[in-house]
């Protein structure tokens, strides 16, 4: 007996919540509708066809006095709503729950964002690419082993830091190259450089550009084998600043994962989703993300903190 009650209160809450959610929805265009059938004489039913709503949901609306609880509920979607917006449609379940708690102290529920997201149609639009990989023959004097091992844990900040190149494209097909380093520890980008040149110097100034952000750091560096990294100047850099280097085996992409991670989420939740006409534009488009990834994206591992807030209480 008990168990059929707590059932027939489960469906009872479910068709709640699932009515108060679709008010959130609809809310704004039954006031369109209230205020055009009032003010210019509109038929209710027209309006009704051109926005997509029942008749007999518009009446609900106008008859309804919701209650505090449906009130609490309309509020949370119409902020789920816009902290799925303001992250341009790419925050998931997880990532609205760690906004929801820390930017208005609210603990809901993964099932009713979830549910909140599905009655307000909202979808997010990131899709997972397989990156492609271009090898470049190395030079066997200074290709080093793979002492990372795939072991992708740092106890500490600057234990370990990974660094990769990738191309974007921009204009009538215009090649552009970002060099980056992310630390393994925190996910945070230790540094990058963006050029229209892909060669030694490049890899040079980004690495150069990590040490002057992390003076002190002395990490192991893994990398592929392009020729950039087993390049003379690498070498000599490698010496200068007194860090490990650490080699991914031929062909084996998954041996840099954390900075190949990186690459996926910024090029599923921002490059491919938009178009560049210039270089600069690209350029601009890349800092802005950056920003955000490191300031504004907050990682569920770390407690909802971002990667720089993470970073500094290490």
């Amino acid at each position: 007996m008990r168990n059929r009650e707590s059932t027939r209160k489960k469906i009872i809450g479910v068709r709640e919540r699932r009515y108060t959610f679709s008010l959130a929805r609809n809310e704004q265009l039954y006031r369109a509708i209230f205020e055009l059938h009032n003010q210019k004489q509109f038929s209710v039913t027209q309006l009704c066809q051109a926005a997509n709503v029942s008749r007999s949901g518009y009446y609900k609306w106008i008859k309804s006095v919701p209650s505090q609880r449906e009130k609490q509920a309309i509020e949370i979607g119409q902020e789920i709503k816009r902290i799925f917006k303001a992250s341009d449609s790419t925050f998931g379940v997880i990532r609205i729950q760690c906004a929801l708690k820390r930017e208005l102290g609210l603990s809901i529920n993964h099932k009713t964002i979830r549910r909140a997201l599905h009655i307000m149609n909202l979808k997010s639009e990131i899709r997972r690419v397989k990156p492609k990989y271009n090898w470049t023959q190395s030079n066997a004097v200074y290709t080093k082993e793979n002492i990372i091992g795939r072991n992708f844990v740092a106890n500490k900040a600057n234990e370990k830091w990974f660094t990769d190149i990738s191309y974007l494209k921009y204009g009538n097909q215009q090649k552009a190259y970002i060099s980056a380093v992310i630390d393994a520890y925190d996910k945070s980008i230790v540094s990058y450089v963006i050029s229209k040149e892909n060669n030694n110097q490049l890899v040079i100034d980004t690495i150069q550009k990590a040490f002057e952000n992390n003076p002190k750091a002395k990490p192991i560096i893994h990398s592929d084998r392009g020729f950039q990294y087993t390049s003379q100047s690498y070498h000599n850099l490698r010496l200068k600043h007194q860090f490990s280097s650490s080699m991914s085996r031929p062909s084996k992409c998954l041996d840099n994962q954390p900075i190949e991670s990186f690459w996926g989420t910024f090029k599923s939740e921002y490059y491919y989703r938009r178009q560049f006409e210039s270089y600069p534009s690209l350029h601009t488009g890349i800092d802005s993300y950056i920003d955000y990834y490191s300031n504004k994206r907050y990682v569920p591992k770390f407690g909802g903190l971002t990667p720089l807030e993470y970073r500094k209480i290490a």
